[in-house]
């Protein structure tokens, strides 16, 4: 395996592990930080993003760690050479993540009742369940995502250095706390995916249903917005 799949793989991990866990230590029972809001749980997703792309680029990859992102610049860019690298690491390394959170807090889930507050500690779920809105909700967040990154990246802009993952991670928040509400914002398929097939295969305590039925909209969802984003970018010439 090259550097595009470590980097893609410690930088998803990273991800999710920092994601999840922040999302765990505010929902499991008897976590001190059981109870902190929303608030936290965005700001750690915020935080998660920072962490998951500076490792990703300092390990040789670009620092996608979302396979969302990774189709729509491919498509930009009409190049899939690396594609199927981004995208195994992407996977394995959320999955590898989901199992660290559920390590970290082992002896909390037998503490913890709700078989849907376990599920949220790895996926996504809808507040109000309506399949094509909350799809819709999904690719409206990835489009928000993908288009502000590109415009971060743009010329007139011009980050570069720590300053284009830190603004990401602050857009990250940014989008938890405006569009977060309605699906939980997956605006990544590795995010969901992957720790909702760790959440099925581990012996997790009192664990429920892995919900199946909802899965393909965080999947499917973030890419679609990730490659409107894109065409609307041409469009207004934004590079």
């Amino acid at each position: 395996m090259g550097s595009g799949f470590w980097g893609e793989y410690f930088g998803t991990l990273l991800l999710i592990l920092l994601g999840n866990g922040a999302v765990a230590n505010v929902l499991l029972a008897k976590s001190k930080g059981n109870g902190g809001g929303w608030i936290v749980i965005t700001a750690g997703w915020g935080f998660a993003v920072l962490c998951g792309i500076m490792v990703a680029i300092a390990l040789g990859s670009e620092g996608h760690i979302n396979p969302a992102v990774t189709v729509a610049f491919a498509y930009a860019s009409n190049t899939w050479n690396s594609v199927p690298t981004y995208l195994a690491g992407q996977i394995l390394g959320a999955f590898t993540g989901a199992v660290l959170v559920w390590v970290t807090y082992l002896p909390h889930w037998a503490q913890t009742e709700c078989t849907g507050t376990k599920l949220a500690c790895f996926s996504t779920g809808p507040a109000i369940r309506n399949l094509k809105l909350n799809f819709v909700t999904e690719a409206v967040a990835t489009f928000v995502l993908v288009f502000v990154v590109i415009a971060i990246f743009a010329k007139p802009v011009g980050s570069t250095g720590v300053l284009g993952p830190l603004m990401v991670g602050f857009l990250v928040w940014g989008i938890g706390l405006s569009l977060g509400g309605p699906t939980g914002y997956a605006i990544n398929p590795a995010r969901d995916l992957a720790p909702r097939v760790a959440h099925a295969v581990l012996p997790i305590a009192g664990k429920g249903s892995s919900d199946w039925g909802y899965a393909w909209v965080p999947v499917f969802g973030p890419i679609v917005g990730g490659l409107l984003a894109i065409v609307v970018s041409w469009l207004f010439a934004m590079s």
